[in-house]
């Protein structure tokens, strides 16, 4: 070999160092990515293993309500070892449980790094608490929520399956979330009943450990009415002055949309006359919302109901079911299939689907003059290391606040007004003006309509909005309606005075 193919020792030297140096210098970019950059959502993952660690050792911080009554709490069993308590079963979809056999559900799960003391609200604390671990005491959280309000949204749906989501709209916060039927998280949580406890909840009709007022998929019917005004008087495709010269005739005889007949009998008494905007609200007119959801058409209606949260998932406390317009895959705009999809779509059916919470969210939207709030449901985090307020958080501008403002005229209209009263009946809050809408949603086959209603007061200076769905209620007024307003005037009378 010639002297001249060698390669100098200290070159092949040089080199292997810089490969390694390299290598080290890649290794530790990423571990100080994951240990420092993404360290507080490793700290907050329900599947670590120092997260799981954490709970067996530490003492879970309480859960209190915006009172500071307490709806979470541990205490220790025969052998020393603390389990959890719950102060009442209607809190159960919503708080989920913290069982030592099946883990965690619902909000224990979503703060389980905060409420296990491992939690912090920055990633230099994350990182040191992993080295220097020790807290016997978790955090504790206060929630937006009232538990007597939550205790007398639960009983108002009695045996009915369904959902009421309560929010203030200027803010966001929860003020009641109850999904029926509940279930019993403290058998789940001792370690004694816990097996029996959950596959007997497991088994049960009615799927308890469904939190329906957040992952609950419904058929809106007319509620979904109030997306579609959105969109159509937003865009500018309607304003309140609109009528349509077919709506008197097709009341009687429907309204053929390419081949398919929409019918709407709820309001003969109308007769000839041609409903502007606000009766069209009024009496819940399908065929006016039809013909309107076809002059909008489908891609403004999507991008409007896409503004509100529509198509993805509700950024929330907790996971939350994302609502739809349509099931897409369309090409006549907006996903839709055609304009029979997007006429029925309009007023709430075809494959329109949506969760109750985002309904209280479209409620309180044009309550709080086109702006939506964030929904929240933890406003505090305190432990050894001080308190953490969560404050509220715009989500966007929807509508400009004139166009909010002629809804909420429509709205309140809906339920104070001789016409309105006739299909809202219920809703109204003596001596305080409320504003609605009610919604009966056809789900097919021989089964009663969900029963619906969303709305907020006072209508001139809105503090509590709301969402109501009564599985098979029948119509909006006969159950969802009347819920709504006693609950609304609890809390607007009695509970928060």
């Amino acid at each position: 070999m010639n002297a001249r193919d060698r390669a100098p020792i200290g070159q092949g030297i040089a080199r292997v160092g810089l490969i390694l140096s390299l290598l080290f210098g890649l290794i530790a970019v990423g571990a100080g990515y994951w240990q420092v950059a993404r360290a507080s959502d490793l700290s907050r993952a329900p599947d670590n293993p120092l997260v799981i660690a954490a709970a067996r050792d530490v003492i879970r911080g309480r859960i209190l309500d915006r009172s500071g009554a307490v709806l979470a709490t541990s205490r220790n069993d025969a052998n020393g070892e603390p389990y959890r308590i719950y102060a009442d079963r209607s809190l159960a979809p919503l708080i989920g449980y913290s069982s030592p056999v099946y883990g965690t559900a619902g909000l224990e799960r979503a703060y389980n790094a905060e409420l296990s003391g491992l939690g912090s609200p920055n990633s230099l604390d994350d990182l040191l608490s992993k080295l220097a671990p020790g807290n016997t005491r978790g955090d504790d959280l206060t929630l937006s929520l009232s538990l007597k309000l939550q205790e007398a949204a639960v009983k108002a749906l009695g045996s009915d399956r369904g959902a009421i989501v309560m929010l203030d709209p200027r803010t966001g916060r929860v003020l009641a979330m109850a999904s029926t039927p509940t279930f019993d998280a403290n058998a789940i949580a001792n370690p004694v009943t816990a097996v029996a406890a959950f596959k007997r909840t497991a088994a049960a009709a009615g799927q308890p450990f469904l939190d329906r007022a957040t992952m609950g998929e419904y058929v809106p019917g007319s509620v979904f009415k109030i997306v579609t005004s959105i969109a159509a008087l937003s865009s500018g495709a309607i304003s309140t002055s609109t009528t349509y010269p077919q709506q008197p005739a097709a009341e009687k005889t429907g309204l053929l949309v390419s081949g398919f007949r929409i019918h709407d009998g709820h309001h003969d008494f109308t007769g000839s006359l041609a409903l502007d905007y606000d009766q069209a609200i009024e009496v819940s007119c399908n065929i006016y919302f039809a013909l309107t959801g076809l002059r909008t058409g489908g891609a403004a209606l999507a991008d409007y109901a896409g503004r509100l949260g529509f198509g993805a998932p509700i950024p929330f406390d907790l996971p939350t079911a994302a609502s739809q317009v349509t099931n897409g895959g369309g090409s006549f705009g907006g996903g839709f299939k055609d304009d029979v999809e997007l006429a029925n779509a309009a007023y709430g059916q075809a494959e329109t689907l949506v969760t109750p919470l985002q309904m209280a969210l479209v409620a309180a939207t044009v309550a709080n003059g086109g702006v939506e709030m964030k929904p929240q449901l933890v406003t505090s985090i305190a432990g050894p290391g001080g308190r953490q307020t969560i404050n509220p958080e715009a989500l966007g501008s929807v509508m400009t606040p004139g166009v909010a403002g002629t809804i909420g005229d429509a709205m309140r209209l809906a339920v104070e007004s001789s016409w309105g009263r006739i299909f809202t009946s219920g809703a109204a809050i003596p001596g305080i003006q409320t504003a609605g809408k009610t919604g009966t949603a056809q789900i097919g086959g021989s089964a009663e309509p969900n029963s619906w209603f969303i709305g907020y007061a006072p209508a001139s200076n809105p503090q509590v909005a709301i969402a109501v769905v009564v599985e098979q209620g029948g119509h909006g007024s006969a159950r969802a309606a009347p819920i709504a307003g006693s609950l609304m005037g609890l809390w607007l009378k009695t509970l928060n005075p």
